[in-house]
């Protein structure tokens, strides 16, 4: 419709425009191709559903796991038994039990703050072009945007980048000491750290769908709850971090440390984390329902 408008009606050239004259021309061709039939809504929501919401189906790839991921888990885990046997057989060998089962019960309690700190800075700082960790940080931070689908991924494939970094990290530790009260904390910790994701996972849960121990557990307030950890999806988004047991979170949001951490980087480095930043559509949770309504 557009090149017969032209044909049948040439542009002549126009002078002395003025400079502050700005053509519209979005609007010129819509006036005259209003003849044209409309375009197919369906078809373009289906498109945008597709792009926008690669995560909404159950058997989608990116939710299963590989064995490459079972690979890594199993490795991770491997290294914790293997700290975990160090403590016990150390601890049995020198009629130990208490200074082991306190040092069990630290490794808990941090491993906590040590969850909450990394979500942190894998919320805040980073993204898809940040090298080696990038498809981790782009994964988390959409997870602001679709949070119902870390419930549908697979164990391994929602613990194999933790698992990783214990393997790299405990594996060395196991050589090189072998003191049963060091072994007893850190085979707590690492073990605690490599299921946080799978306790974050819970905690999006719903309670009829979540096995009657884990709902106890949340309950007795030795898992991050149902009820606590959905704040950190509302707006800012600078709260609720920790994801173990949930225990430091009030502590750490009323004492304001992860705002003095991040005046701290920034007054050194410059860099702002994406908490202090308005939140868009990226940071803005879209629902499992209004997904499916899109696709």
């Amino acid at each position: 419709m557009a090149a017969s408008f032209q044909t049948k009606n040439p542009l002549r050239p126009v002078t002395n425009i003025p400079r502050s004259y700005v053509p519209t021309r979005v609007r010129v061709t819509c006036s005259v191709t209003t003849t044209n039939p409309q375009p197919n809504h369906e078809k373009l929501l289906v498109e945008k559903g597709f792009v926008n919401h690669p995560l909404s189906k159950n058997n989608d790839p990116t939710l299963q796991s590989t064995w490459t991921h079972r690979l890594w888990v199993a490795a991770g885990s491997t290294t914790i038994f293997a700290s975990f046997a160090k403590s016990f057989i150390g601890g049995f060998g020198s009629h130990l039990w208490l200074q082991p089962a306190l040092a069990c019960y630290a490794g808990y309690v941090l491993s906590d703050l040590g969850s909450g700190v990394y979500h942190w800075a894998i919320d805040n700082y980073g993204g898809a072009s940040t090298p080696i960790v990038g498809a981790q940080l782009e994964a988390s931070q959409g997870h602001h945007k679709w949070p119902w689908t870390i419930t549908k991924r697979q164990f391994a494939n929602n613990s194999y980048a933790i698992a990783r970094a214990i393997t790299f990290i405990v594996l060395p530790l196991n050589h090189a000491i072998n003191n049963p009260l060091f072994h007893s904390f850190v085979s707590t910790f690492a073990f605690c750290i490599l299921l946080s994701q799978q306790f974050h996972a819970w905690a999006h849960g719903t309670k009829s769908k979540l096995p009657p121990l884990v709902v106890a557990l949340q309950d007795m307030g030795l898992l991050v709850s149902r009820k606590d950890h959905p704040g950190h999806h509302q707006a800012p988004y600078n709260s609720n971090y920790c994801v173990v047991s949930g225990a430091w979170n009030k502590v750490l949001d009323e004492s304001k440390f992860f705002k003095a951490l991040e005046m701290a980087l920034f007054f050194q480095f410059g860099v702002r984390p994406n908490s202090w930043n308005e939140p868009n559509s990226d940071w803005t949770e879209e629902t499992e329902t209004s997904s499916l309504t899109k696709i």
